[in-house]
């Protein structure tokens, strides 16, 4: 049986999710030969579709619904998981007869498909605790501090940060091979990843330079615009760190593959969230969480991102 996995690429819930869904079908199936397609929303990015879908079994995770009569899975857990009524109208009517499952309360889809090969399936995810527990803290920022959050010291969020930026195809066949097969902290302290990370660790150290000169306060909102010049990589949190006291963060770059916005509630602010930040991403295109969200836009669109992000800014300075 040839089983076709379409994740959300550059994204550590994504990856863990494939892990956990792979261990589900396997313990049904054991001889299942699996492909790896990492979705994403960026202008050259994969995202679902017939062609993609091309196994006996297909499945989406961690990512936007696509109506199609050969998807046979699907999990998520964001509120803009539907781009349509009609997509929403098609889960629903097959659902019950596919294995179709959405839960928004979830703050991380690894922890909804373990919860439904648990209760549903009976399939146990041995070995995979660890995994479960750091995907759940980095999708749903259970961090203690922002400080915490921007910590590499910790092996597993050196591999989260390898996830973030190198998540095709190829980078997700090697790793949920490896942790289906390897604990958590073997892999992520092994000699593949160390070397993966020692490139982003500079690349990351300028970002924060290039926040510090960039960033601007809109009222409760630290606005930062950098689509001067290309990002190398776009690290989370870093507004939170050196804006402790900001509610709300908009950061508008420029990366090799378009123009990204992205929009975050700072939850260490100790002030409470107001708005749903996936709401205000789905009216230009977006989606995302309640606390985060973001925007993609072609490199041309470079000049609306700056100004739709302005926008968002502005709305969420109230």
């Amino acid at each position: 049986m040839r089983v076709v996995v379409a994740t959300h690429g550059h994204c550590f819930d994504g990856l863990a999710s494939a892990v956990v869904f792979t261990k589900l079908v396997r313990a049904k199936h054991p001889s299942a030969e699996f492909k790896y397609r990492g979705c994403g929303y960026g202008e050259r990015q994969l995202s679902p579709s017939d062609d993609v879908l091309s196994g006996d079994e297909n499945a989406i995770l961690d990512y936007r619904f696509f109506p199609s009569e050969r998807l046979t899975w699907y999990f998520d857990h964001h509120r803009t998981a539907f781009a349509t009524a009609a997509d929403r109208e098609f889960f629903d009517r097959h659902a019950s007869r596919r294995n179709f499952f959405f839960d928004d309360t979830y703050t991380s889809c690894t922890k909804l498909i373990e919860k439904v090969a648990r209760t549903q399936f009976d399939v146990e995810t041995n070995g995979l605790s660890e995994l479960i527990r750091w995907a759940d803290v980095i999708d749903g920022a259970s961090f203690e501090s922002a400080a915490q959050a921007l910590d590499r010291s910790n092996p597993v969020m050196r591999l989260a940060a390898v996830v973030e930026r190198h998540g095709d195809d190829g980078l997700l066949k090697r790793l949920v091979g490896e942790l289906t097969q390897k604990p958590l902290d073997v892999v992520s302290t092994s000699d593949f990843v160390t070397r993966k990370y020692a490139k982003l660790a500079e690349q990351h150290d300028r970002f924060v330079n290039r926040v510090r000169e960039s960033a601007v306060r809109i009222g409760r909102v630290v606005f930062v615009d950098m689509t001067n010049e290309p990002l190398e990589s776009v690290g989370k949190f870093v507004t939170y760190a050196l804006y402790p006291d900001a509610v709300y963060s908009v950061i508008v770059g420029l990366m090799k593959n378009g123009t990204k916005l992205s929009v975050g509630y700072n939850p260490w602010s100790g002030s409470p969230r107001d708005v749903d930040i996936s709401a205000i991403c789905a009216r230009y295109g977006g989606g995302g969480h309640a606390v985060v969200g973001a925007v993609q836009f072609k490199v041309e669109e470079a000049p609306k991102a700056r100004e739709v992000a302005r926008a968002i800014a502005e709305e969420l300075a109230g």
